[in-house]
């Protein structure tokens, strides 16, 4: 059995490596459980090829009124959110951000992490929520309009963050 496998190796391990299994394990249970919840609600994922064109389109859509220079003072290249933190674009956050998300129509989303180039869709989405993504870290949430974006950082202090485009 497989649990039996896993305790003679737990058991071989010093105390202090232990640690290091339970934050393996813990992420582990965090991503089956999310992934649980998304196929309980009846989300059916792609993962999207063009990929690329879209983590584009999600920077001119939602960045587009920021100037390069800005970018780089605000190491926008290391954390596309840090417009919203060192507040360079007007936004929701916090409990208000959550309440939008909550509040606003979500048949497909888009789905973004920071660093990954990997784009996801998400289908049948209307019943997902804020608390759906609370552990996640460094993810873009975004219609297929581009029209507004829900991010959640890996910094506690920092975010959740809604934006809406006005003129959409």
């Amino acid at each position: 059995m497989i649990r039996d496998k896993i305790n003679q190796i737990l058991d071989k391990l010093p105390e202090d490596e232990l640690n290091n299994v339970y934050w393996s394990i813990k992420s582990i249970e965090q991503e089956y459980l999310h992934n649980k919840s998304l196929q309980d609600k009846g989300v059916i994922t792609s993962y999207l090829e063009e990929s690329e064109e879209l983590i584009q389109k999600w920077d001119y859509s939602f960045a587009k009124n920021i100037s390069e220079s800005v970018k780089r003072d605000i190491y926008y290249d290391q954390f596309k959110w840090h417009i919203f933190s060192y507040e360079k674009q007007e936004c929701l956050k916090e409990e208000e951000a959550r309440n939008a998300f909550n509040a606003v129509a979500k048949e497909e989303l888009y789905i973004m992490y920071q660093g990954n180039p990997i784009v996801s869709l998400y289908s049948n989405a209307s019943e997902l929520k804020a608390e759906d993504f609370d552990s996640k870290q460094d993810i873009y949430i975004f219609d297929k309009n581009f029209s507004w974006t829900y991010v959640l950082t890996h910094e506690s202090m920092c975010g959740p963050y809604y934006y809406k485009i006005n003129n959409k």
